[in-house]
């Protein structure tokens, strides 16, 4: 088995570190406050003496910025940083930039499961950076998940990360909304459960209902048909939505936000196209 150093070691740092352990693999951990190194000693990993301790440095901290602090002006010559923490693209290439300059490489990565979910069966992560690094460390690296590879660009990974935390956080703040509105009309959300399922479900699938789908092929054709279904009708249909929200007494920040862009777009003159053509003026904000 192979030695591998996580550094951070907050709910995701050390649930990795467990899972290293209980895959069989050598393991050190690092931490800026060490006393939270204790239950993994306690578990059978060694101290990293720093946080460069190491030739297969994991790290998961709270940002790029702590990575920098935490390994500060050590070299990395031959080392390889597989960083998992969250921040922009830009910043990611920022950070392969500066792994190189010390004689390092960075792979960059975003995992798609809470901690609990690591290490178990549909757990994945977004990898980006040089494939054949990632290639040598593929071995180590799925004690933690499914390595799903997306390309040599440093930012890459984190870009489909956050692309998914956009659909993921919209989404479920929509059912929160949705929960909150109907429990207003004595409603229980185990009432509403079975239908908010069923939408999610028909989403993603190929039916009539396949909008995950329908969006895609829409916008690389970049064609958006509204013969039965126009965007006006659904920037109407929006705005009584939320004035309904206000009658009800529930917050409506996000809705009004989705109101003013299906209006945006129905004041540039696509109102007569498809609700797919919304994403015409989100990519021209």
């Amino acid at each position: 088995m192979s030695e591998v150093t996580v550094v951070g070691l907050g709910p995701m740092g050390s649930k990795m570190a467990e899972t290293f352990l209980a895959a069989g693999h050598r393991v050190k951990v690092w931490n800026r406050t060490a006393s939270k190194a204790e239950p993994l000693l306690a578990r059978g990993a060694a101290r990293a003496v720093t946080a460069a301790d190491g030739d297969l440095l994991v790290v998961s901290q709270i940002s790029y910025q702590a990575m920098y602090d935490s390994l500060g002006d050590a070299r990395l010559d031959g080392k390889v940083v597989v960083n998992l923490s969250s921040d922009t693209p830009e910043r990611l290439r920022e950070a392969a930039r500066w792994v190189e300059g010390r004689g390092g490489t960075l792979i960059t990565a975003g995992i798609m499961v809470p901690p609990p979910g690591i290490g178990q069966p549909g757990a994945y992560t977004f990898y980006s950076g040089p494939k054949d690094v990632l290639d040598r460390h593929a071995g180590t690296l799925e004690a933690l998940s499914e390595i799903t590879y997306v390309g040599p660009d440093q930012g890459l990974a984190m870009m489909y990360y956050q692309a998914q935390l956009l659909t993921f956080w919209s989404s479920l703040t929509s059912h929160m909304h949705a929960m909150a509105f109907l429990r207003t009309a004595g409603v229980s959300p185990s009432e509403f459960l079975p239908f908010a399922q069923s939408l999610f479900t028909q989403l993603g699938s190929d039916g009539p209902m396949g909008y995950a789908k329908i969006l895609t092929e829409e916008f690389e054709a970049g064609a958006y048909p509204g013969e039965e279904n126009t965007l006006h009708m659904q920037a109407v249909g929006m705005g009584h939505v939320v004035e309904a929200l206000e009658q009800a007494g529930v917050e409506t920040t996000v809705p009004k936000a989705l109101k003013a862009l299906f209006e945006r777009a129905d004041a540039e003159g696509r109102g007569h196209e498809g609700l797919g053509t919304v994403i015409e003026s989100i990519t021209k904000p």
